[in-house]
């Protein structure tokens, strides 16, 4: 008997995303971009979590005689767009940019205070760039970032420093109908 169902598709290879990738703080999505060292967060240890989770409600939930999970009373909440990772590294902009709510100071660069309110200056665009085994790549854009997983360093002997990081993305006022994430595919040439 033939095995009918045991196959994958031609094009699996080419489409697998491979290694941790890495996350930027600039990056134009084109056929051949290009990466400075000046764009990238921090080495990371253990992977980057790359999540954009929706919420819904149910409104049938209490109507008589309706079945749970009917489509046509499906209503989209939100969503919950992160990424996540663990940086072993840090500078003055990454130390800002993972408190979220802080400042360098004007006139002692290498000092970063956390505030106590939030700016529109605390926000600004993530992304997490992945190589594609056909040499093409994959891109996702967290809009509007801003860190809510606080500051966390853990330190331990003869090891190396990491950092716990997690970034959600936010809807804006001025385009409420644009959802906190992207997602760009390449193809290899």
């Amino acid at each position: 008997m033939a095995r009918t169902f045991t196959k994958v598709p031609q094009d699996a290879f080419e489409n697998l995303q491979l290694d941790a990738g890495v996350l930027l703080t600039e990056f134009t999505p084109a056929a051949k971009p290009t990466l400075t060292d000046a764009n990238i967060l921090g080495a990371t240890t253990g992977g980057i979590s790359v999540n954009c989770t929706p919420e819904y409600s149910d409104f049938a939930e209490d109507v008589d005689n309706a079945p749970n999970n009917l489509k046509e009373f499906k209503h989209l909440d939100s969503w919950t767009c992160t990424f996540s990772t663990t940086l072993l590294n840090l500078s003055t902009t990454g130390a800002k940019k993972i408190l979220g709510a802080a400042d360098i100071d004007g006139t002692d660069t290498h000092k970063v205070t956390p505030r106590a309110n939030v700016t529109a200056a605390d926000f600004g665009d993530l992304w997490w760039v992945g190589d594609k085994a056909d040499g093409g790549y994959v891109a996702v854009k967290l809009i509007n970032a801003l860190s809510t997983g606080g500051f966390s360093l853990q330190t331990s002997k003869n090891a190396k420093g990491q950092i716990s990081v997690e970034f959600t993305g936010h809807v804006s006022l001025a385009n409420q109908d644009v959802m906190p994430m992207e997602f760009y595919i390449y193809d290899g040439t």
